[in-house]
Order: structure tokens, then sequence, then C-alpha cells
């Protein structure tokens, strides 16, 4: 599977020429209703292969995009990544058939013997075997259906995103899946974060700052490929999901 050699730079903010061009390929893929409520970066043809050869998940994901409303009760409440808005998710995918998944797996290892006086060629049955137990180990994703991963990480550490892209990694070169999307928090919530105070009367920033999930800590993880030959659709959450924006 083919992976672009640059991500697709979406929410007018393009870095080359190259990626308005791929912006434009975009817009087919999306419906009109989110593509202006969410920030898209597309890599290794992740959206192509969604649209392609899993469209029903892809709607499903895009319904679920639609429904998403963020109050400001919603920003304020304590708990990172199990506040209300991961289970504005849940409630959507889960009755529809996606659950999360977590593998374990050991790996065979087996050992061929060279034949006698022929370089490069080597006996039909191994002369011994190795088991390494626990070679997969702990691998889980919010959400999988069919060859689809979804995952959300809403306020988290950003070290989460490296346990995410490994997963999906891992769980791509194992054939489970052939495309993974990840929903974050995009920049620009950043100044509503600046505007709003806690229940307490703080500024909110501090909560939500640089060392937590959003879409710059993604992107330059994806850009470093540390999806490996997974494709990665990465979505970001935008002002326009928020009441009152």
């Amino acid at each position: 599977m083919n992976i672009l050699p640059a991500p697709i730079a979406v929410a007018g903010k393009p870095e080359f020429q190259e990626d308005i061009n791929r912006m434009k390929d975009l817009r087919p893929y999306i419906r009109d209703s989110i593509f202006k409520k969410f920030e898209f970066q597309n890599y290794g043809h992740a959206l192509e292969i969604l649209n392609a050869a899993f469209p029903k998940e892809w709607n499903e994901i895009q319904d679920c995009l639609e429904q998403l409303t963020i109050s400001i009760d919603d920003l304020q409440a304590a708990g990172g990544n199990e506040t209300a808005i991961p289970k504005k998710f849940d409630d959507v995918l889960y009755p529809l058939g996606w659950r999360e998944i977590r593998i374990t797996g050991d790996l065979l290892v087996k050992l061929y013997p060279r034949r006698a006086n022929q370089r490069g060629r080597f006996a039909d049955e191994p002369f011994d075997e190795k088991i390494i137990e626990g070679y997969i180990d702990g691998h889980n994703i919010d959400f999988i259906k069919d060859k689809v991963a979804f995952d959300l990480e809403w306020n988290s550490k950003d070290q989460t995103f490296d346990r995410d892209l490994l997963a999906m990694r891992t769980y791509f070169d194992c054939g489970l899946i052939e495309v993974g999307i990840i929903v974050t928090r995009s920049k620009e919530l950043n100044d509503i974060f600046k505007e709003v105070t806690d229940r307490n009367g703080k500024p909110l920033m501090p909560k939500y700052g640089a060392s937590t999930t959003w879409m710059g800590k993604l992107e330059y993880r994806l850009k470093s490929r540390r999806n490996g030959g997974c494709p990665i659709l990465a979505i970001g959450i935008q002002k326009s999901c928020v009441e009152g924006y």
C-alpha cells in the first residue's frame, strides 16, 4: 500500500502548493456538514481507502461527527479523557457494532537448516521451533469495526498518541485493520480555552496545556511515520463544534 510522502493540510492553512491541490481532492469524500467543523489531515490515502473499501463505516463515523455538540459545561468538567465528551462517541458508535478491542499474540519462530553443500537452499522442515510468548501484548483501540480502527484523544497526555499509533501499526501489520482514524482537539479550540474559566473561576487554558493531546502533537508524530505503514486520517475538533461558537 502506497504512503503519501507528506500529510494533507486542511482547515485553510496548507504549508505547500501541493497541499492546496490535495485539499481540493478531499471535498468529494467528506460531507459538507462536517468539512468546516473539523480539520482533516490525510496520511497514506486513508480517506480514499475509507470511501472505496469501507463506505458504511466511514458514513457511521461521519454521522457521529455530525452529531457532536460540545457545551461549555463539557469543557469545564474535570476528568481529562474520561469526561462526557468521549461518552458522546460511545453513545453513537457502540450501538452500531463498534467495539473496543485488545489483542495479545505469541510469536512462533522456526529455524530451518541449510542443505548440505547447497548455499542459499534450506530444508523443508525446521530443526527447531521457539515460541516467544507475549510478543504482542496489551495493544487496545477504542473502537474497531470490520477493518477500520477509531481512537478519540480529547485531553490525555500527548504521549498517548505514541501508544495509539503503535497499536494501529501493530493491528495493521497483523492484517486486522486497513486504516485508522484518530480524533483530537484542533489548535483553534485554544481561543475558547483562553476565554472561559473553570467552575472555580480559574483560567481553563492550563487544563488543556501544550503537553496534552491536540492536532499539533499528533501531526509531528505522523510526519515522522510513527504509524508505520498504517494509513491514518487525523481529525481535529474545531470551535464550531462548541455551542455558542
